[in-house]
C-alpha cells in the first residue's frame, strides 16, 4: 500500500506539472472541456470527461496522463488503473 501511495504522490506532482505546461495556454479557447495529457504532452480535448477518458487510456495507457476540467482547479485525483 505504501508503493501505492507514493507512485500517486509522484503522480498528482507530475500531472499538476503537466496541466501547468500543456493545459492552462488552453484556458483561454478550451475553457469548460476536458483535457487529457500524456507524459510527452500530447493531448485529447472533448466535452465529455467519459469518452476523453476512454480516449486516453487507449492512446496513452491507464495511469499515463494527466485529466483535468480546463480552467478548474483539480478537487480530487482521478486514477485510472485496470485492475
Amino acid at each position: 500500500m505504501t508503493a501505492l501511495r507514493e507512485w500517486l504522490s509522484q503522480r498528482a506532482t507530475i500531472d499538476q506539472k503537466l496541466y501547468e505546461q500543456y493545459g492552462r495556454p488552453l484556458e483561454g479557447s478550451h475553457g469548460d472541456q476536458f483535457v487529457a495529457i500524456s507524459d510527452d504532452g500530447r493531448t485529447i480535448l472533448g466535452s465529455q470527461d467519459i469518452d476523453v477518458l476512454e480516449q486516453a487510456v487507449e492512446l496513452f495507457g491507464s495511469g499515463k496522463f494527466a485529466f483535468r476540467r480546463i480552467g478548474h482547479r483539480a478537487i480530487g485525483r482521478w486514477l485510472s488503473i485496470r485492475w
